[in-house]
């Protein structure tokens, strides 16, 4: 079995690879929707923000958590460190329950920051254009330029990633390009 990271920042496209991955029959396990289920009744994150607005209906608001922790580096690392042993554990059981099949696929945008690298054999890395993924940003979540240049700016610097991943795709132009890339990679 070879367990591949798919890695990449905000709206470079990490969706597209992983949904022309599920095509294929592959089994592909996609952090950050693991993260969104748990995040809701997750009780340690309920009580770390209990003193802060990030709540409708007595749930966590994805959206008020998100814009707060994006605005304080130090609510983010609290929410990091409550959210990666989860994430940990969650590949973990994924790479067990798929132990027979030849290539596993964990999407996990902040691989590199939550330093999961020692769970993968291979990266895989999808660029994409800074302008594309502005643009991507705004129309696909609604957001602000501002708020978007902030989500982006959070993360870390693409170019740096590609140059530690193992596989470099791009993103920036039609998606039969991108499936022809991944396409060469896993045969």
């Amino acid at each position: 079995m070879l367990r591949v990271a798919i890695v990449g920042n905000i709206a470079s496209g990490k969706t597209t690879v992983e949904d022309y991955l599920k095509k294929k029959k592959y089994p592909v396990l996609d952090t950050d929707e693991a993260c969104h289920k748990w995040l809701v009744k997750a009780d340690e994150i309920k009580e770390a923000f209990k003193d802060y607005d990030v709540f409708e209906n007595d749930e966590i608001s994805r959206d008020k958590l998100g814009k707060l922790v994006f605005s304080n580096s130090e609510l983010k690392k609290t929410l990091e460190d409550i959210l990666y042993p989860y994430v940990r554990v969650e590949i973990a059981r994924f790479i067990a329950k798929n132990k027979d099949c030849k290539y596993v696929f964990v999407s996990i945008p902040l691989l590199y920051e939550a330093k999961m690298e020692d769970l993968f054999d291979k990266v895989l890395f999808v660029y994409c254009n800074d302008e594309i993924r502005l643009k991507r940003l705004i129309s696909r979540n609604h957001y602000d330029e501002e708020y978007a240049k902030i989500r982006m700016n959070a993360q870390g610097s693409q170019d740096e990633k590609a140059l530690k991943a193992d596989w470099v795709v791009y993103n920036n132009s039609v998606v039969e390009e991108l499936y022809l890339q991944i396409s060469k990679l896993i045969g």
